[in-house]
């Protein structure tokens, strides 16, 4: 384990045990084994210890998902399974890593505050990585969708922002993760068509000559 991930590792420790504002970069360094003016070598402020403990966990949901798409690809299973298993597993991870803590709330409300900008980067890079499952996934089970991917991955990010709207702060993690899995499988099954029949195309009509054909014994 690096110093970094070291001072990482105790840093989650004393955020989820004081909270935001009642932490310290006294308290990091303690947890960590190290002195203050050690931890200030790797981090300048308890804001910028924040920061890279956010893009930490932003990193690792992200890695969480792709491994249980991956998982459910090798399986086999149908686009359905893949994103319900990818988006569960991002939030499985982040819930996890805040749950028992009494200040989870209040981490929420500062991540947005010292973070936002992180917040919004993994917003993409997690929306990049949906649409590339569907996509990779419609190619290779040949599917038939009624929209584009990125428009379905956007259905998606409306699902899970109706999930959380019923379950602040995504608790009780069973109800919110029941609901958000009935809302993502009814979308993904409205979204898979079935293959389009071949347009039958009728034989047109012979085509009736406008000039009247002689008929034996007509003057000329």
């Amino acid at each position: 384990m690096t110093p970094r991930d070291r001072i990482l590792d105790a840093a989650m420790t004393v955020f989820r045990r004081h909270g935001f504002r009642r932490s310290s970069i006294e308290q990091a360094a303690e947890a960590a084994g190290l002195t203050r003016q050690a931890l200030y070598h790797h981090f300048k402020s308890k804001e910028a210890l924040f920061r890279a403990l956010i893009e930490r966990l932003y990193e690792n949901a992200l890695d969480a998902e792709i491994a249980a798409a991956n998982t459910k690809e090798k399986e086999g299973c149908g686009l359905a399974d893949i994103l319900v298993a990818q988006v569960t597993a991002r939030f499985t991870f982040l819930i996890a890593s805040l749950e028992g803590s009494p200040h989870i709330e209040e981490l929420f409300s500062e991540h947005l505050v010292h973070a936002r900008d992180l917040y919004q980067k993994y917003a993409g890079v997690y929306a990049a990585q949906g649409v590339a499952t569907i996509e990779r996934i419609r190619r290779k089970q040949k599917l038939v969708l009624a929209i584009a991917p990125g428009e379905l991955w956007r259905y998606v990010e409306m699902a899970v922002n109706g999930a959380k709207s019923a379950h602040p702060k995504m608790q009780p993690a069973g109800a919110f993760f029941k609901d958000l899995e009935i809302m993502l499988r009814t979308l993904i099954a409205g979204a898979i068509g079935a293959s389009p029949k071949p347009r039958s195309v009728k034989p047109r009509p012979a085509k009736k000559s406008s000039r009247n054909p002689r008929r034996p014994g007509d003057r000329k």
